[in-house]
């Protein structure tokens, strides 16, 4: 059984940095992406950014620069570090895996599991 689990949200200051973790187990697939997304409060879920098993990643532009996207594929746990934050930051972040693999895309219908969210509250 897939699972993704997020964990490393909190309420932190504008300005301020948090490091968000998901670990993931049942993936037995040897090429596969992890997805970041995010749902602000009223607003749909938004694709923020993707790793592949080899570390490829991608970035939509509302992070880019930002944010970094790291893996360790062995330990199966994948990080999102975020920094410069934004009140605009504040959503439930969630984690995903696609099984497929290849070139990690920001499309939700790419991914076939989802952990249960974590909050980021980013104060002004």
């Amino acid at each position: 059984e897939v699972k993704l689990v997020e964990f490393g949200g909190d309420l932190v200051q504008a300005g301020g940095s948090l490091r968000l973790s998901c670990l993931f187990s049942g993936v037995s697939v040897e090429n596969y992406n992890i997805g970041w997304f995010r749902q602000a409060p009223g607003k749909e879920r938004e694709a923020i950014s993707s790793i592949s098993s080899d570390q490829y990643e991608v970035y939509a532009d509302s992070v880019k620069g930002r944010h970094t996207v790291s893996i360790n594929s062995e330990k199966k746990i994948a990080f999102l570090q975020m920094n410069s934050l934004k009140p605009e930051d504040t959503a439930v972040y969630y984690c995903a895996v696609d099984l497929v693999g290849g070139v990690p895309k920001l499309l939700e219908s790419e991914y076939d599991y989802w952990g249960q969210g974590t909050q980021v509250t980013v104060s002004s």
